[in-house]
């Protein structure tokens, strides 16, 4: 957004303005006729990959656009989507929720996953569902996850798996009750030239050992963690990244150091999004790591709700991990 600094709270990069915010809420809802439609069946799928087709063109051409290139920060806001606020119910509150039903946020989330590729789900986190809440769950305060409310470090999503999302998306059902909690988004893009030679050489080298996330609960295999990768790979002056500070180990001194310069680099680039209801993020999960600052729930049914989901661009390439062609990958 210009004139934009780091390390400062922002809005939407654009509003939806009422009329196409209309359209958009009465597309979602014939998505939801019958009630008794699932998000995760393929059938429903279909009807929500047809309907991303009349969603109105300014939202398809800005996430079409953001596909082709994600840009300098690797992250697009669209605020002002319908969320349906009057009907929502309490914030849940219990481990692993997910949203199975449609809803009018579910269906909007799953119709932008369709622009932007195909939703993609790991069996192993949160029961592989399509559509993921991200609240706080009482307890689990400390928890490094979506269900905990301290400070969750910068990762990009799934980076120990050999099919990571390429995008991440979530939409904001409820803001936090002090609008203290910010989702911290830093990317390559801007994080490259803060890097010494011999900082890019090392995180180009496969001295990194990346194992999988708290989300994916213990004993989480995947065939590939015990395999040391590199964080950074491809194209020299516009690489992906694959790391999480939680779960990535560096393996020689140089990595340490490395991992540590990257680091600085993306505190020294980081912005923060204080999300607000109806407010939709797009993160190109090649480019961009994210985070979240801390913030105190309440658990009176009004605390802070996300619903996630994750869309690949190439389907194709994870079929051996999709049984029956699914959208799951079940290792």
């Amino acid at each position: 957004m210009p004139g934009t600094t780091h390390n400062t709270a922002v809005a939407a990069d654009w509003q939806l303005d009422p009329a196409d915010a209309g359209a958009c809420e009465k597309l979602a809802r014939t998505l939801c006729n019958g009630g008794h439609d699932q998000v995760d069946s393929s059938a429903w799928l279909t009807r929500a990959r047809d309907a991303w087709d009349e969603l109105p063109l300014p939202l398809r051409r800005a996430v079409r656009r953001f596909r082709r290139h994600s840009g300098p920060r690797g992250t697009l806001v669209i605020g002002g989507l319908p969320v349906d606020q009057a009907g929502l119910p309490p914030t849940p509150a219990v481990p692993g929720s997910v949203q199975r039903r449609v809803t009018i946020p579910a269906a909007l989330l799953t119709m932008v996953a369709c622009g932007l590729g195909e939703p993609l789900a790991y069996l192993a986190e949160k029961s592989g569902a399509l559509v993921q809440d991200v609240v706080p769950v009482p307890g689990q305060e400390t928890f490094h996850g979506n269900a905990g409310s301290v400070p969750l470090s910068f990762h990009t999503e799934n980076g120990f798996h050999p099919h990571p999302p390429d995008y991440v998306v979530f939409l904001c059902l409820r803001a936090d009750h002090d609008r203290t909690a910010g989702m911290r988004v830093a990317g390559i893009r801007q994080a490259l030239p803060l890097l010494t030679p011999a900082g890019r050489e090392a995180l180009f080298a496969p001295e990194f050992l990346t194992t999988p996330p708290p989300s994916f609960g213990p004993g989480t295999a995947s065939g590939a963690e015990a395999e040391p990768r590199p964080v950074l790979s491809g194209a020299p002056e516009d690489p992906d990244i694959r790391m999480a500070q939680l779960v990535t180990t560096p393996l020689t001194p140089r990595a340490a150091a490395a991992l540590a310069e990257f680091g600085r680099a993306c505190e020294a680039t980081a912005r923060t999004l204080c999300l607000t209801p109806g407010d939709l993020v797009v993160l190109d999960n090649r480019v961009t790591v994210h985070g979240r600052t801390a913030f105190r729930p309440r658990y009176d049914g009004a605390d802070r709700w996300l619903q996630r989901t994750y869309a690949t661009t190439d389907l194709r390439r994870s079929r051996d991990h999709r049984p029956d062609d699914g959208h799951v990958l079940a290792s």
